[in-house]
């Protein structure tokens, strides 16, 4: 009878290891929709955003083979193609996202009303209500583009580089209101 509650104990033990490591693993493959865009896709970085103590959402940075793994600064994230994976941890109102996302690319600088209430209402149709466990993926195109997934399925794009640029600058530019989200997601870049 002993020995029966020490295997129960250690296959316990065991399974309260493994399912974190499978967890982890898990979330190390890139989802279908990068692999699409990315051939070849690697994890850059990967990080936790949490607002007054809640837990938002999981970021996760997939990049192709030509990503540099290591640059100064890291200023020219969008000078690369890069796919971006928001996993929510809790239900949030798309247009909520999408004006919340509005307010952090103006951090970059002030945006012309009409371009302003352009992509706003961009993103309004885009990004839909989210519940824990929804995914949003962001796949940047220097120079061209952001396509948008949910759940990895496709939901809009937008053909404009100033965009691309800003909205993925919410995550990883220099004037990001996460930095140590940041530093996670480009790899410790500073």
């Amino acid at each position: 009878m002993e020995r029966r509650a020490c295997l129960q104990t250690l296959a316990a033990a065991a399974c309260s290891v493994a399912v974190p490591a499978l967890r982890a693993q898990a979330a190390a493959r890139p989802p279908a929709e990068a692999l699409a865009e990315l051939p070849g896709a690697r994890l850059q970085g990967s990080g936790r955003l949490r607002y007054f103590g809640l837990h938002i959402y999981d970021a996760r940075l997939w990049v192709g083979p030509d990503y540099p793994v290591t640059a100064p600064g890291r200023e020219d994230y969008a000078a690369h193609r890069f796919a971006l994976e928001l996993e929510y941890a809790r239900s949030l109102d798309g247009e909520k996202i999408a004006e919340r996302s509005i307010d952090e690319m103006q951090r970059a600088g002030p945006l012309p009303d009409a371009q302003r209430q352009g992509w706003l209402a961009f993103m309004t149709t885009t990004f839909p209500n989210v519940e824990a466990g929804s995914r949003i993926t962001g796949l940047h195109r220097p120079g061209e583009m952001a396509r948008f997934y949910f759940n990895g399925q496709p939901a809009g794009e937008l053909r404009d580089p100033t965009f691309a640029q800003r909205f993925f600058g919410i995550w990883l530019g220099p004037q990001t209101s996460q930095p140590a989200l940041r530093r996670s997601l480009l790899g410790g870049s500073p």
